[in-house]
């Protein structure tokens, strides 16, 4: 008489879905990320399709050259992000520092000495946006809606109209070309590049990094580990103020010039391409390796309008699309992680 033994289905189906359930699992933040991925390449692709010689190096050099400004932004904005704050100022700050800076440079100023004041400027925002969202318990959106108008009235108290820029220095920072074959980097790429790879390391493998994140997770979690909680949080904000300055200078040696009307709208671009990069608005969950995504996706559907020849508010209408998919996507990422644990 032959015992039979029972095995367990092990069919191919049953095993990956075990994996894709552990994957969403243990993985969840990183699929907002994948998506804003997977949208770069199809809408690349689909760019190349239509207009045949979209995929060439100088147009994909252009990306970076054109955005490097909102790059440094949306760096910026990830680490308020992270906490759970959100910063709206930094448009206004861009424009201010780029409009002081340029007015010193045209006083005759160096620009050894211009470049530090603008950074420290951006960083003085930061530092009274924090300070009222911590110490005195004013909401993100109320205290960086305050910097917002603070920053742009004092671009208009530096100067009402535009001032050129004629420092050799400002300029080299964005007409040298460092050629590789076809391929092409200017200094203002180069510095975005820089400030997102630093902003990776300190994310990811620093004390302060992990407390970001701990904090967007649970605010009082971190406070009973022990975490320093208040000087992190003014921290991010100094830290995107600073970002803001740099842009400040980054746009003024794009565009050659400051002027107090520039970066209007700028801090939605930068919340969007945040967002659209995988960042949770909720925080404690992002990349800002996502958020370069995020800005490349803006910056090649402004490339696509372009090459229409359509109105470029079509760029605003698309992003906003964008950006409604992607904070539902958001919601239900975090709906299914709550009700697998």
């Amino acid at each position: 008489m032959t015992l039979g033994v029972d095995t367990p289905p092990t069919s191919r189906g049953v095993t990956l879905g075990a994996r894709y359930s552990t994957f969403l699992t243990r993985r969840a933040s990183l699929l907002p990320t994948l998506a804003a991925v997977l949208i770069l390449v199809v809408l690349l692709i689909a760019a190349q399709a239509r207009f045949d010689r979209f995929l060439t190096p100088g147009n994909l050099s252009a990306l970076l050259l054109d955005n490097a400004y909102l790059v440094v932004l949306a760096v910026g904005m990830t680490f308020v992000i992270l906490t759970g704050g959100i910063d709206l100022s930094v448009g206004s700050v861009m424009a201010f520092t780029g409009i002081l800076g340029a007015s010193m440079l045209s006083q005759g100023y160096p620009s050894w000495l211009v470049i530090p004041i603008m950074l420290v400027g951006g960083g003085l925002i930061g530092l009274l946006i924090g300070v009222l969202v911590q110490n005195f318990g004013v909401q993100p959106f109320i205290a960086s809606l305050a910097g917002l108008f603070l920053a742009r009235g004092l671009a208009f108290v530096v100067s009402l109209s535009s001032i050129r820029v004629d420092d050799p220095v400002v300029l080299w920072l964005q007409r040298t070309r460092i050629r590789i074959g076809d391929w092409y980097l200017t200094p203002t790429g180069i510095i975005a590049l820089l400030v997102v790879a630093i902003a990776f390391y300190v994310l990811h493998w620093t004390r302060f990094g992990r407390t970001v994140y701990a904090i967007g997770g649970n605010e009082q979690s971190a406070r009973l580990m022990g975490l320093s909680v208040a000087r992190t949080k003014i921290a991010v904000y100094v830290i995107s103020g600073v970002c803001g300055g740099l842009a400040g200078l980054l746009l003024t040696a794009y565009s050659g010039a400051g002027y107090p009307r520039n970066g209007i709208g700028t801090e939605l671009d930068a919340i969007a391409a945040v967002v659209i990069g995988g960042t949770l608005l909720v925080g404690g969950t992002g990349y800002v390796l996502g958020s370069l995504i995020g800005v490349l996706v803006y910056g090649v559907i402004k490339k696509i309008i372009s090459f229409m020849g359509a109105e470029q508010s079509w760029t605003q209408i698309i992003i906003g699309g964008l950006l409604l998919l992607f904070i539902v996507i958001q919601r239900i990422i975090v709906a299914r992680s709550a009700s697998r644990r």
